[in-house]
């Protein structure tokens, strides 16, 4: 009997999750398993939302962006009772193993599976890059090129209208995104959750480089550190009531998940699904695929969930030298 897999995309959604889901198809396909979708996340388990995957399902998505198998966050999972549920369910329809594609939560469901018994492995989908132990997760290449062509177009308003930008990015608790866009666009501040910021100092350069005509800002504001609204009513008190210098807020929202997967995330996707495929058909499980030094490996998931993710140190370094501002740059 050919071993029978399955693949659910969970969580958030992000660039390269259908051509990861394509890989792992199509990868099963050649080594003689039979492969089936499970729509909605996890939800699709309880649902027996179970879908073909072929060449005509398959036909046309790999430049889409999101999940053609759609996603969810499922209450269910947090119950213990849910999860011994799903693994019955699996049984029943003759699974033999189950790849999850998604973010922590999405591989915290996972290992929950294998702890149960059920053969799994996940693949890191989610553009925070905040899931340790991987250089790189599927779609954070793809929104950091997005939040780059739109500061991009912030620069230009900026620059006709003498103002000072301050824009919300993506990222959770993650200070990825804020801080490998504000090196590519050349932001003046970073706030990121990692460190500890100065408003003070934050507000002080502002006003010296207004002053010395260099007349347009940028800052990157990391959604988990604060609001946009609530950080620019800081740098208001901070200059004693009203700011010298016109401040625009604009949050980049959920455009930061759309769009065409890149180049670097598509390859990304289609190697770790054919890993993912691969290390499950020869007995892995409990483990996730994983980038390290531009190379695919297997790590455990219980090395993986629940381990706080930090910006590389080379990283840090060069946004330093480069003169962006982290106020006074003492980490969390």
């Amino acid at each position: 009997m050919r071993k029978k897999i399955a693949v659910l995309t969970s969580g958030g959604d992000s660039p390269g999750m259908n051509p990861a889901l394509c890989a792992v198809a199509r990868t099963a396909q050649t080594q003689g398993a039979e492969v089936i979708g499970i729509s909605d996340g996890y939800e699709g388990i309880f649902e027996r939302a179970f879908v073909e995957l072929n060449d005509r399902s398959l036909s046309g998505v790999l430049d889409r962006g999101g999940t053609f198998l759609q996603s969810s966050r499922c209450k269910r999972f947090y119950d213990p009772a849910g999860i011994d549920e799903a693994v019955d369910i699996l049984r029943e329809e003759k699974i033999g193993g189950l790849i999850v594609i998604g973010g922590d939560g999405s591989l915290t469901g996972a290992r929950e599976l294998f702890r149960r018994g059920f053969p799994t492995i996940g693949i890191p989908g989610s553009i925070d890059n905040d899931i340790w132990g991987t250089d790189m997760s599927v779609g954070v290449d793809t929104a950091a090129n997005t939040i780059m062509t739109m500061v991009d177009r912030i620069k230009d308003t900026a620059r006709s209208h003498r103002r000072c930008f301050l824009i919300e990015v993506m990222g959770r608790n993650s200070g990825y995104l804020a801080l490998i866009t504000a090196i590519s666009c050349g932001a003046e501040v970073a706030v990121i959750p990692e460190f500890y910021y100065h408003i003070g100092r934050i507000h002080d350069l502002l006003k010296r480089r207004y002053e010395q005509t260099k007349d347009n800002s940028i800052i990157l504001l990391a959604e988990g550190v604060a609001p946009a609204a609530v950080f620019h009513e800081q740098l208001k008190q901070a200059s004693g009531g009203d700011l010298d210098q016109e401040t625009r807020i604009t949050v980049l929202g959920h455009v930061q998940r759309g769009g065409i997967p890149t180049h670097f995330d598509r390859v990304l996707a289609n190697r770790m699904g054919e890993l993912a495929v691969i290390g499950l058909l020869q007995g892995e499980t409990g483990v996730m695929t994983a980038l390290k030094k531009s190379r695919l490996t297997l790590l455990d998931l219980d090395k993986v969930i629940g381990i706080k993710k930090h910006p590389a140190p080379e990283l840090i370094r060069l946004a330093r030298n480069l003169g962006i501002e982290f106020g006074d740059a003492v980490e969390v």
